[in-house]
């Protein structure tokens, strides 16, 4: 109980952003220097942040990165890398499974469609954005204006820097900031462990400490053919973090729900989360039992099973949260606080009436969630060939309009990464693309009705089963070559190629789009609300605090430290030892059976060296990869997960029991030398340069 109450007051802290204790993920631009002085003594100076923003790396696939040589050379963890290794992984060739290392530059493999981002630099174009948005303007004709100046925006910026150029929407869209990236798409692989070391103990440990995993994945990152040189790129400590240390993670935190209103928690409590869990656990079965049939089907569904997993488990976590009447109470009443306040103030007519915008537009989108997830938002065609074929469409129906006018994801500056990603060669397997589409066309039926119109239509007459098969066996749209040929034909070609899954897209595209036009519509009600909401909150309080995460870079500090777990103490940092320990206690069965080499070379090791550590960093998902650094700057260890405990962060910080997992750099450092004996890369390493 004690832990619950000291969490619930954390969530009351963190809705009314008085920040506590060590939470916080921090803009660059807005750096929590005046906690560091006061608490620790350090001067987080505009030179220290500078050169860990461009050390930290951005992967499109998903998670966080950092250069930690001069000579080009990155590291994130393994399942940040997991997408790149199953891409170029084939049936002769399982790099996923056990692992891959380049003796040489000649040996390094390239990665099919992997963008990684490096941030420049920021600028606050708030004023901009909200003078673009006419006075009185609300729903759709609002949000077309605000997609018009984002893309005005990001165009006039790539053409004038060269850079990547995205505009990001901070505190629910009280500020506006561009983010200006350089961007890398000639990345190759240079070291992978093999899956059982980097996810040791599997499932069952995963989010949970102790922990003994290698979860690390070295690239090189190349520009016209030779490898990047990059002036910023952190030094390695070799002694890692120690106990009680002020340590920093520098990241991209995916997203966090800390300002949402009471509506919008209930919203996701009630209807989304229930929604995506039985959706996860339904294709984790799926793919579970379709890996057990053989080798080679286990080798194509690794990478999207283990996601699946991972997820199913961060939405237990997340649901438990709302679903603890302490917690979700003194959400509850930390509203009803500021609401008070709120009414207290002559500005705040706005901001209190804005509670009751937030409440209509949730309730709208409550009533379309359903259709809007299964046909615009992928739950029901769950195919690449799909999602490729969706894409060869709307591309050629919304080139041709004014850019600020084109659904986001065709405007000009996002141009170079949507096509990167649309003419990848990865691997595409029918088999795999039939199993998971008639499993997604089942839960369609299933949740709308077999007499529903656009249900029959979409199986025209077939099974689901029967309709997945016929439609991936029979389209074209996994030819590279002919994508480009669509793409660059336009819509007359892509209407000319009378391809099936072309069809099934334009067959669903009218509603979809209707059904994304009212969700658009009102969470640009939503965010307007939010924005009169932050006013307020900024008058009150200032703007020296977070927004939620966002997928952009931020900066949270903590410490190394321990925690209390039904009444013992769990150390702060466990010990390579305890790697064979926790194989022998389990008897080595999977997943706890130690690799061959690992085995092998138990006596080379000192097994006193630190493996996993735990922090009071405020992470979350997105922060996978991320460096961990000290004062100095220097790389210490690697964010790879959270604990249990952690998992209800996305709503409300605590650090009683809340703990950011790490790999130790000491620890990754004595197994590239004595278990895999990779010795170029240790001195590359230590020394900074190949």
């Amino acid at each position: 109980m004690k832990l619950h109450v000291l969490t619930a007051l954390t969530a009351v802290f963190a809705f009314t952003s008085l920040v506590q204790a060590e939470e916080g993920m921090w803009l660059y631009s807005n750096p929590p220097r005046q906690q560091l002085k006061e608490k620790y003594g350090f001067d987080a100076s505009e030179p220290w942040l500078d050169h860990l923003m461009k050390s930290s790396v951005r992967f499109n696939s998903g998670g966080s990165g950092s250069f930690v040589s001069g000579d080009g050379l990155v590291i994130t963890n393994h399942h940040v890398g997991a997408d790149a290794l199953q891409k170029f992984s084939t049936k002769e060739n399982n790099y996923l499974r056990d692992g891959f290392y380049a003796k040489n530059a000649g040996e390094e493999i390239k990665c099919v469609d992997l963008e990684l981002n490096v941030l420049q630099n920021i600028e606050d174009v708030t004023i901009r954005v909200n003078a673009a948005i006419p006075a009185g303007i609300t729903g759709s004709e609002a949000a077309l204006a605000r997609r018009k100046i984002f893309a005005e925006i990001e165009k006039e910026s790539l053409d004038k820097t060269g850079f990547r150029s995205d505009v990001v929407t901070l505190y629910q869209g009280g500020e506006y900031h561009l983010y200006r990236f350089k961007r890398y798409t000639d990345v190759r692989l240079v070291f992978a462990p093999e899956a059982q070391a980097a996810f040791y103990g599997g499932d069952p440990d995963n989010f949970e400490f102790p922990r003994y995993d290698l979860d690390v994945c070295f690239f090189r990152v190349y520009e016209n053919d030779k490898a990047v040189q990059p002036v910023n790129y952190l030094k390695w400590s070799a002694a890692g973090a120690a106990e009680g240390e002020l340590v920093f993670v520098s990241g991209h935190p995916g997203s966090t729900r800390r300002l949402l209103t009471i509506p919008e928690l209930e919203y996701i409590r009630d209807i989304q989360i229930p929604f995506v869990e039985n959706l996860l656990k339904r294709r984790e079965v799926l793919l579970l039992s379709w890996s057990g049939r053989s080798q080679e089907n286990a080798r194509r569904a690794k990478e999207e099973l283990f996601s699946l997993q991972n997820s199913r488990k961060v939405y237990d976590g997340r649901i438990a949260a709302l679903q603890d009447p302490v917690f979700f109470g003194a959400k509850v009443a930390a509203e009803k606080t500021f609401k008070q306040q709120l009414a207290a103030r002559p500005d705040s007519a706005a901001a209190l009436a804005a509670y009751a915008k937030i409440a209509a537009a949730q309730k709208t989108l409550a009533g379309i969630v359903l259709r809007y997830r299964f046909l615009e938002g992928g739950a029901g065609l769950n195919a690449e060939s799909f999602a490729i074929a969706r894409e060869l469409l709307r591309a050629g129906e919304e080139r041709p309009k004014p850019n600020g006018e084109r659904l986001k994801e065709y405007a000009d500056a996002k141009r170079e990464s949507f096509e990167l990603d649309l003419f990848s060669d990865k691997p595409v397997y029918p088999d795999f693309e039939t199993l998971t589409l008639a499993d997604s066309l089942t839960s369609m039926v299933e949740q709308l009705g077999a007499e529903d119109p656009t249900i029959r239509a979409i199986l025209n007459g077939q099974s689901p089963r029967a309709r997945a098969a016929d439609l991936i066996n029979r389209t074209k749209v996994r030819d590279v070559a002919l994508r480009k040929q669509l793409y660059e034909g336009g819509s007359a070609a892509v209407a000319q190629a009378n391809d099936p899954m072309i069809e099934l897209a334009r067959l669903i595209d009218s509603e979809a789009r209707e059904l994304r036009k009212i969700a658009e519509a009102q969470d640009e009600i939503k965010q307007q609300a939010q924005a009169a909401i932050s006013k307020v909150r900024f008058a009150i309080q200032g703007t020296s605090n977070y927004p939620d995460a966002t997928f952009s870079l931020r900066l949270s500090y903590g410490t190394v430290k321990g925690y209390e777990e039904n009444g013992a103490h769990v150390p702060a940092t466990t010990a390579i030892a305890g790697l064979y320990a926790r194989s022998a206690e389990q008897n080595d069965r999977p997943p706890f059976d130690l690799p061959p080499r690992w085995i092998a070379k138990k006596s080379a090791l000192d097994l006193t060296v630190p493996f996993n550590f735990v922090s009071t960093n405020d992470i979350i998902g997105g922060n996978s990869g991320s460096p961990i650094v000290n004062r100095a700057a220097e790389f210490v260890g690697i964010i790879f997960d959270g604990n249990i405990q952690s998992l209800s962060e996305d709503y409300g910080y605590t650090d009683v029991q809340s703990r950011a997992l790490s790999v130790h750099s000491a620890g990754i450092l004595e197994a590239l030398r004595k278990v895999y004996e990779v010795p170029n890369l240790v001195n590359e390493l230590v020394k900074g340069k190949r």
